[in-house]
Formats: C-alpha cells, sequence, structure tokens
C-alpha cells in the first residue's frame, strides 16, 4: 500500500518522533495534520512542512481538544499517537495518588481518548500505531508507574486491534531515541546520560527520530500487521 494522497493525524507531531514521522509521511505523498500543545512547537514544525499541512493546538490530557480535533479533520487514513511528556524517576511513595495519576494522563489516557475519537473518522484499511518503550520490559527505580503505562499501551494495542478490526492498530517500542526531550538536562548531565544508554544496547548508539518515523511508515503501509509491537532499540533488549 502506498501513503500518496492518504491524511495522517499524528498527535506529538510538533517534535521529535512524531515530526519526523510528519516529514517521512510528507515525502511519501502524504498529507498530514500535527497536533502539539506548544503554539510555538507546532508553528516551527509547520515552517518545515508543505502548505497542504495543517496544524491544531491539543492538550491531550482535555477530552473535548481531542475530540474537536477529529471533528474538524474529516476523513483520515492513519493516527499515530507519539504525545509525552518528560518524567524524572521517582518512587510512588514519594508521590501522591493525584501525581501519579498525572503521569499517565498524556501516555496512557491521551492515547485511549484518541484512540475513541479517530475510529469513527478512519476510513476502510486504516490504522492506528501507538507508542509504548523499552521501560515496559526493563524498568528501573523509580519508574514504575511509567513502565506500567508502557505495558499497558501494548496491550491496548492488542486489544483493539481484536475489537476496531478491520483497522488495523500496532504499537512502536522505541528504545534510547534522541529527541527534543533531552534538551531539558544541562549538557553534560545529558551526554553522561545518553553515553550510559548507548552502552546498554548491541549497536552502541543512541537511535534517532528518523528511524521511528521508518517504523511508523512500515506499520501504516503493511495491511497484514496488526496486533504488533514493534522494537526499535538497537538491542537493547537482548542485553
Amino acid at each position: 500500500m502506498t501513503l500518496a494522497g492518504q491524511h495522517i493525524v499524528i498527535i506529538g507531531g510538533s517534535s521529535g518522533m512524531g515530526l519526523a514521522t510528519a516529514r517521512a509521511a510528507v515525502d511519501a505523498g502524504a498529507r498530514v495534520t500535527i497536533a502539539s500543545s506548544s503554539r510555538a512547537r507546532l508553528d516551527a514544525a509547520l515552517a518545515t512542512l508543505p502548505d497542504a499541512s495543517a496544524g491544531v493546538i491539543v492538550d491531550a490530557r482535555r477530552e473535548s481538544d481531542i475530540a474537536d480535533l477529529f471533528a474538524g479533520a474529516g476523513e483520515i487514513d492513519h493516527l499515530v499517537f507519539t504525545s509525552g511528556d518528560a518524567a524524572r524517576p521517582r518512587p510512588l511513595a514519594e508521590l501522591s495518588i493525584a501525581e501519579a495519576r498525572a503521569l499517565l494522563e498524556v501516555r496512557l489516557w491521551g492515547a485511549i481518548t484518541a484512540v475513541k475519537y479517530a475510529t469513527p473518522h478512519l476510513r476502510p484499511g486504516g490504522s492506528i500505531t501507538l507508542t509504548s518503550g523499552t521501560i515496559g520490559e526493563r524498568p528501573a527505580p523509580g519508574t514504575a508507574l511509567v513502565a506500567g503505562g508502557s505495558a499497558a499501551i501494548e496491550g491496548l494495542s492488542r486489544g483493539f486491534a481484536v475489537e476496531l478490526a478491520p483497522i488495523r492498530v500496532n504499537a512502536v517500542r522505541p528504545g534510547a531515541i534522541l529527541t527534543p526531550l533531552w534538551d531539558s538536562l544541562p549538557q553534560p548531565q545529558r551526554e553522561t546520560a545518553l553515553g550510559a544508554l548507548a552502552n546498554r544496547n548491541l549497536m552502541k548508539v543512541i537511535g534517532t527520530a528518523d528511524q521511528i518515523a521508518a517504523a511508523h511508515l512500515y506499520l501504516m503501509e503493511n495491511e497484514f500487521v496488526t496486533g504488533t509491537v514493534l522494537t526499535v532499540d538497537g538491542g537493547q533488549l537482548l542485553t
């Protein structure tokens, strides 16, 4: 299947993996609508995309924002959900339950809400691709909630694949990927952390957003793939 002429909505599409996917999809002939919670990031991203591309401000924690996004998007062929936020490792004992819930608002509940409101607008042959992470398989101290959210996304992908067929539902499971989420760390600390992560996989490098975009395009284009979690981690889970 070709993506030429198809309409793809990418929530989290203004930076990192989402923006790389938007650019790759445009190069493949698709039309994209990107959604972001930041007007500045959205405008900067749209400046790098063709004029036919659309952008919408969406807070993935707000059901009404997501509902309005799809109400205005019309028919779509594919949804890609890459939205997320940086989460500092903290043990559950240090969190209030409200804070614990908040850690899952975007990555988990935002994804669930997007699936709910996107489904009626998906054309036959359409697909949904969610985002988990290797942390679901290899949690570190203080990351239990984020790991649980990633594992839940993978279970949801399989469950939605059954529930929504013939709409295809898959997930990409990235390893350590260089995205703007790392920019919040001071440079020396960031370089140390990225170097340590690179040494934990077989390729001894950090992944790129373009490599995740290639995985997204594969899952959109291959009509015989559903209920699958595609790992893109340089062999991290084998070490």
